[in-house]
Order: C-alpha cells, then sequence, then structure tokens
C-alpha cells in the first residue's frame, strides 16, 4: 500500500483524482470500455469535484458502478447516495457515463442484489474509489467485517458507530432518521479491482488510519484488508495523518 499525505483536503482530492484519471485513459487506450466504481460521502466531495475536471477521458465509454447505499431510502431523499452521485459526478461530466445505481429502496432487495451482482461479475474494474469510515468501514462493511463471502453486493446492518458518523456529518435530522441496513458492495469485490484509491480526510479519521496502516489486518478493522491488496494508494491530508508512528514525507 502507497500513503501520500496532502496539505489540505483539497490537495488531497486533487491528487487522488489525478491518479484515478491517469488510470482510466491509459484504460481507454487498451479497450473500448472501462468500469469503475465510485463512492460517496463527505470524505469524496474535493475527489469528485477534481475528477469531473480531469482532461482527455471519454466519460462516454465508462460504466461507473454505485458502492452502496440505505436500504428503503428514496433517491429524493437528501442523504440518497444515488442522488449525490448523480450531483456531484454523473450530471456534472462533458459526457455521460453509464451508471449504475444501487436503489436501495427496491421492493425486492434479493432481485436487486441478483442485478447488481450479475452485471459487475461480467466486468474488470479499473479502479475503485472509496473511503474509510470512522469506525475503519470500507463501503458499509462495519466491524466485523465479513472477509469470505464471494458476494459482489449484500445487505449489511450498519453499526452504532457508523449510524453516528452519519448523523455527525449532517446528512440526517435525528439519529433515529438513520437507517439501520445498507446494500453494500463486498469486501472481496472491491479487492477485485485493479487499483484502489481511498481518499480520506479530517482529525476525526486519524484513529482509523492508524488502526489499517498500523494495525493488524482484521475484519474489525476492515479497511486494513487493503495492505494486501497489489495497488492501492491511500490519500491523507496533514490531519487524518497525525497519529501515524512514521508518516512518510509530505506529497
Amino acid at each position: 500500500m502507497k500513503i501520500s499525505i496532502h496539505k489540505d483536503s483539497s490537495a488531497m482530492g486533487a491528487a487522488a483524482a489525478a491518479e484515478g484519471a491517469d488510470v482510466i485513459r491509459r484504460a481507454l487506450a487498451a479497450r473500448e470500455r472501462v468500469s469503475i466504481i465510485v463512492a460517496t460521502g463527505a470524505s469524496q466531495f474535493e475527489t469528485l469535484k477534481a475528477l469531473v475536471k480531469a482532461p482527455g477521458i471519454d466519460w462516454s465509454r465508462v460504466t461507473a458502478f454505485h458502492l452502496d447505499e440505505y436500504v428503503g431510502l428514496p433517491e429524493s431523499h437528501g442523504a440518497s447516495f444515488r442522488k449525490y452521485l448523480r450531483e456531484r459526478f454523473v450530471d456534472l461530466l462533458p459526457a455521460r457515463p453509464e451508471f449504475i445505481p444501487v436503489n436501495g429502496d427496491a421492493r425486492d432487495l434479493r432481485a436487486e442484489l441478483d442485478r447488481l451482482s450479475g452485471l459487475i461479475s461480467r466486468t474488470t474494474i479499473e479502479v475503485c474509489f472509496a473511503g474509510i469510515g470512522e469506525n475503519s468501514h470500507l463501503a458499509f462493511n462495519d466491524p466485523p467485517a465479513d472477509f469470505e463471502t464471494t458476494r459482489p453486493y449484500l445487505v449489511v446492518d450498519l453499526d452504532e458507530a457508523c449510524r453516528r458518523q452519519q448523523f455527525g456529518e449532517g446528512w440526517f435530522p435525528t439519529m433515529n432518521d438513520v437507517p439501520k441496513q445498507a446494500i453494500s458492495m463486498s469486501i472481496r469485490e472491491i479487492m477485485r479491482a485493479k487499483k484502489i484509491i481511498l481518499s480520506v480526510p479530517d482529525q476525526r479519521k486519524a484513529a482509523a488510519v492508524k488502526a489499517t496502516v498500523e494495525g493488524p489486518v482484521t475484519p474489525h478493522c476492515p479497511a486494513s484488508v487493503v495492505r494486501g491488496h497489489a495497488d492501492c494508494t491511500l490519500h491523507l491530508d496533514v490531519t487524518s495523518a497525525s497519529t501515524l508512528a512514521r508518516p512518510p514525507a509530505q506529497g
């Protein structure tokens, strides 16, 4: 795992987007279509802001898979991740990608899981953009995460720390409004991506970053699994990197 530390979240997002855009451009030069994974949450604000401005990408030849979504939440809800991605990514691109949303309010969740899993299983993911939660979750795989399941998407229960984070970031008016379940891409499916780019800003993520980088690889720290990936970059700002024992030089 490569670690890159930046002076602030804006510089972090710009660097993460530039790295990912380069992967996408090289992949498009080699094949007709390319698939990627895009994530949401406050950690992705600056990365997506820079990614939509990246030059030299024919987005009409890109398929973008959605990482996770709350169960039962309609797209019209202010906290919907489908809404987030359309407003902060899809609608801002110069050409429309194929966007594969996670329909968390589908009447038949099993059928939705089968739809998503069937689509992603037929493709190679060039790059996965993601973050790390305050509880070290990867996507909505809260601790202890399932490192073994081969299902690409699954319904997961959200733990108290995860739900507090969503409330604390202002996505919901009260804790009671935060859903208790989500559809999430599984750990193994995320790890199947050829490249993983993690954007993790803010002091509140420092403990999770330290556990991910310096602690044991364990389901109790889900993000720690990326240390076994062949090509993963962890982009941090100085605050999220502040508790690392030996942080690398600032980029």
